[in-house]
């Protein structure tokens, strides 16, 4: 009882992120000084990932740090599309699944060559706009990497 109470609680906290971690405006700069923030932070903790922000179809920023592999290119693309297809979080779409006792894969049967819901894409939310982009991190495990996003959008938003 208490893991469905904890899943259910993570999904209300990340649902709740997702309504405040929204942007006034999303430009070229904006992106390039989000992916910078996301990199500092990782350089001050050490940390192996690979960074990607996105707005449409085009790449902004990446940074893969020392650490990661070209694997973790594919795991950005893989949770880059969940964004895309569903309009929430890679993590978000992946709880829900297991809130109802089952896979991403099952639920939505989309080849896990291609989708990854595991922790770490987050939509770029414009407001009056919808979702217009995508921050990734890869390399961590996917809690954390979800958190580093949002740490890291909280501290540019409040900038």
């Amino acid at each position: 009882m208490s893991d469905d109470l904890d899943l259910t609680a993570q999904i209300t906290a990340v649902e709740r992120q997702e309504r405040e971690l929204r942007f006034a405006t999303f430009t070229h700069d904006d992106a390039w000084e989000l992916g910078t923030l996301l990199v500092r932070l990782a350089v001050e903790r050490d940390l192996p990932v690979t960074v990607d922000i996105r707005r449409g179809t085009q790449q902004l920023f990446h940074a893969a740090r020392p650490g990661t592999v070209a694997d973790n290119d594919t795991w950005v693309e893989r949770k880059v599309r969940v964004v895309e297809r569903f309009g929430t979080s890679s993590f978000l779409q992946g709880l829900r699944a297991r809130a109802k006792g089952t896979t991403f894969a099952e639920v939505h049967d989309l080849p896990l060559q291609q989708y990854a819901a595991h922790g770490g894409a987050f939509p770029v939310h414009v407001d009056g706009v919808g979702v217009v982009g995508v921050v990734t991190v890869s390399g961590l495990p996917q809690a954390d990497d979800h958190a580093l996003v949002t740490e890291a959008i909280r501290t540019f938003l409040a900038g």
